[in-house]
Order: C-alpha cells, then sequence, then structure tokens
C-alpha cells in the first residue's frame, strides 16, 4: 500500500501525539486517584483517632467516678450494696441521643444496659451479631487482657436498627465486671462514602476532560498538517504542554480545596470542643475531674496540630492567606532559628501574584532546599535569591557545606524531587557542587507556556561569580 507524503506526515504527527497523550493522561488519572485514596485514607484514619480518644475517656471518667463507692468494700460495706451503687451510677452516665454504658459479669450476663432494658440479667455469651461475631465473648476478653477497642454490630436506638459501633472495654477488678461504652460509626462510614464518590467524580470528569482535549488537538492537528503541514510538529507539541500543565492546575486546585475542607471543618470542631472542656474545667468541684478533663484538653490540642501538619503537608495555608514571599520568610525564619545557621536572603517579587502552580512549585523547591541542608550539608551558611525577569522566575539557593560529587547528588531523591516539580512546569535545575566548599542549585520557572516551547532547547546559563558567597 503506498502512502502519500502528506498521509506520512500525518501519521507520524499523530501517532506519536496519541501514545504520549494517552500515557499523559493515564499516568495523571492514576496518580489522581492513589493521591486522593491516601487523603480519604488519612481524613478517615484522623476522624476514628478522634472516636477512640473519646471512648477512652468516657470510661476513664465512668471508672473515677465509681471508684469512691469501690473504695468502700475495704472499709467493710456489703459486696452487694456496692453492685448495687455501682450499677446506679453506671445506668446514670450518659452522652448524646444513644451514648450509654454498659456492664457484663464473666459469664456473659448483663448487668447494666441503659438502652435495652430487657437485656438486663440475660445471659448473652453466646450473642452474635449481623457479621457471625461472637460479641461478648470477644469483649470479655479484650477486657480481661488489659482493655481495648472493638468493632461489631449492635441496636442503635435512635433509628432502631442495626449499625456498626466502635466500642471501648475495660475490667472492674474488684467486681471482675466488664465496663464498656461504644459510639455508632455509621454516619463516619457514609460521609466517607460520600467523600470517596466526589474525589472519583472529580477524577473521571477530569479524564473525560482530557479525552476531549485529546480529540479537539486531535482534529486541529489533522487540519494543520493537511493545510500546512510544516506546522504540524510544533503544533502538537504546543499542544501536549498544554494538557500537562493544566493537569498539574488542577492537582495543585485539588490538594488546596482538600487541605481548606480539613482545616476549616475538623479543626473547628476540635476547637469547639476545646472550649468546651474550658468551660467544664472552670464549672467542676473534684481535682482529680480537673486532672482527666486538662488531658482531655491536651488530647484535643494534640489533635489539632494534627490535622494542622496535615493539611499544611496538601496546601500550606500561609500560601493562600499571606502569600508567597511570607510562606518563604517562614521557611527561612525557621531555619535561622536553630541557631547552627547563618540564614541570608534577597527575595525579589513581581508586584502581582503569580500562578498558584508556579508558587506552590517555589515553595516546595525552597522546603527542599532547606530540607537537604539541615540533613546533609553540615552547612554554617545558607543564601536564597529570588529574582524576578518579564517571562520567568529564578531561584538561586547555595550553601557552604560538605557538597557532594556529581554521583553522590545527581540520583538523591531530594533532587530528583526538584528536577521533577520544575519539569511539569517546563522548568530547568542547574546543580553545581564543590566538595567540601558547598552547593548551588538554580531554578528557573517560566510565567507562561510560550517562553518555555521556544527557550526549552537551550539551558539558562548559570550565573557565574556566586558560587562562592
Amino acid at each position: 500500500m503506498n502512502l502519500t507524503l502528506k498521509t506520512k506526515i500525518l501519521l507520524l504527527t499523530i501517532l506519536p501525539l496519541v501514545a504520549i497523550t494517552l500515557t499523559l493522561t493515564w499516568i495523571t488519572q492514576r496518580q489522581a486517584q492513589e493521591l486522593s485514596h491516601r487523603q480519604v485514607a488519612i481524613f478517615e484514619e484522623t476522624v476514628m483517632e478522634n472516636k477512640r480518644r473519646a471512648l477512652e475517656d468516657y470510661v476513664n471518667l465512668a471508672m473515677t467516678s465509681i471508684q469512691p463507692i469501690l473504695a468502700e468494700l475495704d472499709s467493710g460495706m456489703q459486696q452487694s450494696r456496692v453492685e448495687y451503687e455501682v450499677k446506679s451510677i453506671i445506668e446514670s452516665m450518659t452522652f448524646g441521643p444513644d451514648g450509654y454504658f454498659f456492664a457484663y459479669d464473666q459469664q456473659g450476663v448483663n448487668l447494666v444496659h441503659p438502652a435495652l432494658n430487657n437485656l438486663i440479667g440475660n445471659n448473652m455469651l453466646e450473642y452474635r451479631d449481623r457479621n457471625g461475631q461472637p460479641v461478648i465473648q470477644d469483649l470479655l476478653a479484650i477486657a480481661n487482657h488489659g482493655g481495648g477497642f472493638y468493632r461489631y454490630s449492635w441496636h442503635k436506638p435512635s433509628v432502631n436498627h442495626v449499625e456498626n459501633k466502635l466500642a471501648y472495654v475495660v475490667l472492674i477488678p474488684e467486681l471482675n465486671w466488664m465496663l464498656g461504652t461504644g459510639l455508632y460509626i455509621d454516619d463516619i462510614e457514609s460521609e466517607i462514602l460520600q467523600l470517596q464518590q466526589r474525589v472519583d467524580a472529580n477524577i473521571s470528569q477530569t479524564f473525560l476532560v482530557a479525552s476531549l482535549l485529546l480529540a479537539i488537538t486531535l482534529a486541529l492537528v489533522i487540519v494543520i498538517v493537511v493545510l500546512i503541514n510544516v506546522h504540524a510538529t510544533s503544533q502538537a507539541d504546543e499542544r501536549l504542554r498544554e494538557l500537562a500543565h493544566r493537569s498539574v492546575e488542577f492537582q495543585v486546585v485539588q490538594r488546596r480545596v482538600f487541605a481548606r475542607e480539613l482545616h476549616d471543618g475538623v479543626n473547628q470542631i476540635l476547637v469547639s470542643a476545646k472550649l468546651r472542656l474550658n468551660l467544664a474545667v472552670k464549672q467542676w468541684g473534684s481535682d482529680s475531674a480537673k486532672e482527666h478533663l486538662e488531658r482531655g484538653i491536651e488530647m484535643l490540642n494534640e489533635s489539632i496540630q494534627e490535622v494542622r501538619r496535615v493539611s499544611h503537608n496538601l496546601r500550606p495555608v500561609m500560601l493562600d492567606d499571606l502569600g508567597l514571599e511570607a510562606a518563604m520568610h517562614a521557611l527561612l525564619d525557621d531555619l535561622s532559628s536553630s541557631g547552627d545557621i547563618e540564614v541570608k536572603r534577597y527575595i525579589r517579587l513581581p508586584d502581582t501574584r503569580l500562578p498558584d502552580a508556579i508558587e506552590m512549585t517555589v515553595y516546595r523547591l525552597i522546603q527542599e532546599g532547606i530540607t537537604n541542608v539541615r540533613k546533609h550539608a553540615d552547612a554554617s551558611r545558607f543564601q536564597l535569591d529570588v529574582r524576578p525577569y518579564p517571562n520567568r522566575i529564578e531561584v538561586e539557593m547555595q550553601d557552604n557545606g560538605r557538597g557532594f560529587t556529581p554521583h553522590e547528588g545527581a540520583d538523591g531523591i531530594g533532587i530528583m524531587n526538584m528536577r521533577e516539580r520544575l519539569e511539569l512546569l517546563g522548568g530547568k535545575l542547574t546543580v553545581r557542587s564543590w566538595a567540601q566548599k558547598g552547593t548551588q542549585i538554580i531554578a528557573v520557572l517560566f510565567l507562561n507556556p510560550e517562553p518555555v516551547l521556544k527557550q526549552h532547547a537551550v539551558p539558562p546559563e548559570p550565573i557565574e561569580g556566586e558560587s562562592d558567597k
């Protein structure tokens, strides 16, 4: 079969474009799916950890409440009277619409159950939930081995049907009873499912948009090749870069939205809980109760810091609130506060905000550079220069550390991360290092795709005369 010259040029242009675009789209979709699954898993684990801490606090509070009655056993009070008083206290302690405490003896007989009074006095040792788990047997085993958490299915009073539940149980050694409480987690599972569905829908929509862009690109390339053969290759390259740039910007936006949801959602709930606990500390009369609640405040503070850490890793809030310059100064101030490294900075930025993708990349580059200096350089001085130009931003980092040979540093994870971030935006990374004299890193990011296409084949000239600053 003889093909015309135009057909050959058309095939040589379209086939590589299709292969590269499909590969890029597939990789981007896989990365987005993996990232979304990790984010949902982090969110779920954070919420469940808060539930576990709350359950442990509730049980500790119950044990503190019955301790004075248990102490009366040593003073001669009859055990039957102590058991009656303990049951009364446990039965009266409830929280929320479905929060209550339960107690069983070692034979599996229910002693206290405010939500299901018909269970009191019944032997539940052989009871199994809808998943076939021997609930009471497992709870007794956990309590007898020092206490712990257990997930199972149980009747939920407010909705009058069975839902998944997380319980925490301990042993009352004076009475040899199992004491526990639980929280229903059906609302958490529903929320996680909805979040996952929204993320999957966004990824599918992105894939459809990318596919549509691919179809439009192919149509344009075919028209251009038929009409003007000499411009086919350049047109295909421009469209590929545009698609890659949009994919990176989409990931940056998704990270920022998820970070805001964590920061303004879960974090605000935890802060409100902290305020309520502060009020309880002021109004409570018992010293032991105060100590217990103060510990609860400390745990809430830890949860708040954890949420902030996750939010910062996804998208530094300081970038949105104060801008890139303030965020860079914060990184340098943190390095300087250690006292071991002298920090010099020369930061100049355009009057207008840079695109989100460029700001995020600059911030991560500097963050990676500082991390490398702290961990590997053994330096006493670090200098950062940020210089704006009409069509690009240049970032130079330099230290006076021990340096590394090209073989040692070229394959390092830190340098590879920097290079990959820049290449996604069409940027360029130059690394110079001298043994025992330090390292110089120069990054160039272009502000629009056109200069990238024209200059991509010509690396930016390294800045001479600055290696011994």
